[in-house]
């Protein structure tokens, strides 16, 4: 089991359709323990936080949202929320560090500010991610703040993640010198730092998983820790290894599947039998398959957890659910 107690940056990425949000979401949960602040951000301008916790839409301000999984003793931790905006961000940069508080407003009024992140993308994510790293070490500047004991970022998807905490990379033909070429290569330190790990979620399918191989590969090579991967919205093994291989090779006992047909106060008619033996096929196959993407995580090297998938699709309470299950296999 791996130890995360000593990171402060929970970066969760992964595929469009994986359902990264709603792991980074019980991650927060899941991490708020007994007197702790947890911070759930996202930076893609979907106010996914909002719908996911059935809040009305998050503002650019630290937002008390719920709290987290109870412990032993019946105490529970705080689970905060921001939905961070660049427009905003810099702003707040230039309040904070250019003491241009009017002035800021007024760029902002004649579209300078979205003028300046629009034709510059770099500067964009060193906004977004200059204010998860501010939330995760509070400076002088921001007398007062709350203190995290952990920062969940719900981060762009794997195609992007690289480029987006690679911010110093990004800002290297912008900024040579100065103030923002200086923050950006502080924010490097932590991103490199063991304070931080990426989680990669994934499904148990070919492209997710390669996306996920990829993306692995190039984090690495910018220097930034992975953590784990989460393989989510896995489905029930109910039926064991010589069932599986029956139902593929199609020779499942027809009497017997008859017999528990009429068991259950139904007509055992030929239709009905040759369809559930065609789902078991079906099914058998695509178990096969996932255990073929399963033996690719485990040959990635890096920690891997499974979220099942949630009947009921993902609600509040199924969001604890998951986060319980993050606990038990020693995620958070």
């Amino acid at each position: 089991m791996s130890d995360w107690s000593r990171v402060k940056l929970h970066v969760v990425t992964g595929k469009g359709g994986t359902g990264k949000s709603t792991v980074a979401a019980s991650l927060a949960l899941a991490l708020a323990r007994a007197g702790t602040n947890v911070l759930l951000c996202e930076v893609e301008g979907r106010q996914g936080i909002a719908r996911m916790f059935d809040v009305d839409p998050l503002p650019y301000e630290e937002r008390r949202l719920t709290t987290g999984l109870p412990e032993e003793s019946g105490r529970k931790g705080v689970v905060h929320a921001l939905h961070i905006d660049a427009e905003s961000a810099l702003l707040e940069y230039l309040a904070m560090y250019y003491r241009l508080g009017r002035a800021g407003k007024a760029l902002d009024k004649f579209g300078v500010v979205e003028f300046a992140t629009t034709i510059a993308p770099g500067v964009r994510d060193v906004l977004l991610t200059g204010k998860v790293y501010e939330a995760v070490q509070r400076n002088t500047r921001n007398r007062g703040a709350q203190e995290y004991d952990a920062v969940v970022l719900d981060a762009p998807p794997t195609g992007r993640i690289t480029q987006f905490l690679n911010v110093s990379n990004e800002l290297a033909g912008l900024a040579k010198v100065g103030p923002i070429k200086q923050q950006s290569d502080t924010m490097m330190q932590l991103f490199r730092s063991p304070r931080t790990a990426v989680h990669l979620v994934t499904l148990l399918e070919e492209m997710p998983v390669q996306e996920t191989a990829d993306a692995i590969e190039e984090v690495r090579e910018v220097d930034i820790p992975v953590g784990g991967v989460v393989v989510n919205q896995v489905r029930p093994q109910d039926l064991t290894t010589e069932e599986l291989a029956a139902a593929r090779a199609g020779t499942l006992d027809r009497d017997a599947i008859a017999g528990d047909l009429s068991g259950a106060g139904l007509e055992p008619d030929d239709a009905l039998v040759d369809g559930l033996l065609s789902e078991a096929r079906n099914h058998a196959d695509r178990r096969a398959l996932e255990d073929s993407q399963r033996e690719r995580i485990a040959a990635l090297d890096v920690p891997a957890y499974e979220l099942p998938r949630l009947a009921g699709g993902v609600d509040l309470g199924g969001l604890y659910e998951l986060a319980s299950t993050m606990r038990e296999q020693g995620l958070a």
